[in-house]
């Protein structure tokens, strides 16, 4: 999911999709695999450590440089099974001075943030502080007051099935008729979560309450629960509880707009209306929250979930009821819903025909994704250092791009081994295609493969 707002052009619904629905088509084997045209950058740079039978570190490496030849400025990937790992990266972090992607670099990862908020929020819940089928007024009357208060409940917060608005786009007024004006003016703005959640409230509600649609105002409404329940700073709480318990060393929430350790610069297109893409690597995420304000490395994310989804971070009970899932789109007839959102985790169906759980992020200028075996043994984490590449069709969506295809291909080769070519039919319609897998972060959708939202998805 990503932070990103969804902007839109005149004439355009692209309020309405994110990336997301793209790489959920491809990973639904719906849309034809396209050329990938040729680029400059950096060759693939790899480490392997010990390699397993299943993991071919020459097609890991291929695919990634494939991402890169197909667009994509810089690229970096970590994968494992069982003890064998290997990480590999490809491009460049900085289109002036060319500097070459790390596999260790850290990362923007976006909503990926709310799978951790999710694990503090349910280690609460154990603690008997926090009724998941609680209505949310019961612990904050004053910030979510009246109807709302008494009728949304915790898990539609975490499972994004509140009915509530998106503050993403109220927080960056004229985004859709000049989104680097936009993005610019708000680079060092700093602000505190009420308003944003203000914001949210007042947003028109998408769908109807009790039917999934993805809002990252439900996951600042979820920190200020942390707060009233713990006592602490919700970020301060996370890092002790979950970071710190997982054993992650370079993950954490940034104090200020800059990244503190190695990374790359981070571009914005979005969808070709900010020409050349701009850099938004520096950046006041006080807009994202404990909803996608998290930096991480690659083996930090998937060290996280492989923790997770082994029981190591809360117990049996609670994983449970974080593996308790909604559809995230509604199917055609006779077609299979393939992804389904849980508590701040969704799981979704590759071309091999097995599920993985996982999430992934996008803010401006910066995707992630991360997908594991439900026994966490198989993972692959990716970021990417390009958002909103697309363009927008004639039928106001963003078109698949060859990154798209080529993403998928080396997720699906890390996951599975060899992947599967999608089977050319036709697109679904962007009423039915899920917002969940995006190569492009925005800011409210959860995917399979970054979203399309700065937050989003």
């Amino acid at each position: 999911m990503d932070l990103s707002p969804r902007p839109a052009r005149r004439g355009l619904r692209l309020a309405a999709v994110t990336s997301s629905a793209v790489l959920l088509s491809l990973a639904a084997g719906t849309l034809p695999a396209q050329a990938a045209p040729g680029t400059s950058g950096a060759p693939a740079a790899a480490v392997a450590e010990r390699h397993g039978p299943r993991l071919d570190r020459e097609a890991l490496r291929a695919s990634l440089d494939a991402i890169r030849q197909a667009g994509m400025y810089g690229t970096y990937s970590a994968v494992r099974d069982g003890s064998a790992h290997w990480r590999g990266a490809s491009g460049i972090a900085d289109t002036d001075t060319k500097r070459p992607v790390r596999p260790g670099f850290e990362h923007r990862v976006g909503s990926i943030t709310k799978t951790f908020t999710a694990v503090a929020v349910l280690q609460q819940v154990h603690a008997g502080r926090i009724d998941l089928d609680a209505p949310i007024g019961r612990y904050l009357p004053g910030l979510v007051p009246g109807e709302q208060g008494r009728s949304i409940t915790v898990r539609m917060l975490l499972n994004h099935t509140s009915g509530l608005g998106d503050h993403i786009a109220a927080a960056f007024p004229g985004i859709v008729e000049d989104p680097a004006k936009a993005l610019d003016a708000g680079r060092f703005r700093h602000w505190a979560p009420e308003e944003l959640i203000r914001l949210g409230l007042a947003a028109p509600s998408p769908e109807p309450r009790g039917t999934y649609s993805y809002s990252n105002t439900n996951y600042l409404i979820i920190g200020e629960l942390l707060r009233e329940v713990t006592g602490q700073d919700p970020e301060r709480y996370i890092t002790r509880n979950v970071i710190r318990k997982a054993g992650l060393r370079h993950t954490y929430f940034p104090r200020t707009p800059y990244l503190t350790g190695p990374h790359s610069k981070m571009y914005e297109s979005m969808y070709g209306m900010i020409d050349p893409p701009r850099d938004y690597s520096v950046y006041d995420m006080s807009w994202g929250g404990v909803a996608g304000n998290l930096v991480s490395t690659m083996d930090d994310i998937n060290s996280f979930y492989r923790q997770l989804l082994t029981g190591r971070l809360i117990g049996p009970a609670e994983l449970r009821e974080m593996k308790t899932t909604v559809p995230t789109y509604e199917a055609p007839p006779g077609e299979e819903v393939v992804m389904h959102y849980g508590l701040g985790l969704y799981t979704t169906k590759l071309s091999d025909g097995r599920w993985y759980w996982g999430h992934d992020g996008g803010v401006f200028g910066a995707g992630t994704m991360a997908l594991s075996s439900e026994d966490g043994r198989r993972q692959v984490a990716l970021g990417m250092n390009l958002m909103k590449y697309q363009r927008i069709g004639d039928h106001g969506y963003p078109e698949p791009h060859a990154i798209d295809h080529a993403l998928m291909r080396h997720v699906e080769g890390a996951l599975a081994g060899a992947p599967t070519a999608p089977t050319p039919k036709a697109a679904p319609s962007a009423r039915t295609a899920a917002p969940a897998l995006t190569a492009l972060p925005s800011a409210a959708a959860p995917g399979p493969l970054l979203s399309a939202d700065p937050l989003k998805r």
